[in-house]
């Protein structure tokens, strides 16, 4: 059974806004995910740690705002991450990270 998509900002100390996302991101979702990143301003990290689905819908998104997002991804999404190319163009972290070259 699918995990219900969620997204829950908060801000670290340095101003630093962590968007943690779980669930599906998918054709469904998309658009809220979209939303939350066009409404953060500054330092973006999206926790993508509790994602357990990641479709074209939802790359596509994280591709727009490849400008100012930062990843934190889990070893289950990191095949997509690199596949996609999307982490040639942002800052990867997690155990799902490209070791650095």
């Amino acid at each position: 059974m699918p995990t219900q998509f969620s997204l829950g900002p908060h801000k670290q100390p340095d101003g630093t806004t962590v968007l943690a996302v779980s669930g599906e991101i998918d054709m469904s979702s998309a658009p809220a995910l979209a939303a939350a990143l066009e409404d953060t301003a500054g330092r973006l990290v999206v926790d993508l740690t509790a994602v357990e689905y990641l479709d074209s819908a939802g790359i596509a998104v994280l591709f727009d705002h490849a400008h100012h997002v930062e990843l934190v991804v889990p070893e289950l999404l990191a095949p997509v991450v690199t596949v996609s190319g999307l982490g040639e163009l942002v800052t990867v972290r997690g155990p799902g990270a490209a070791p650095p070259v």
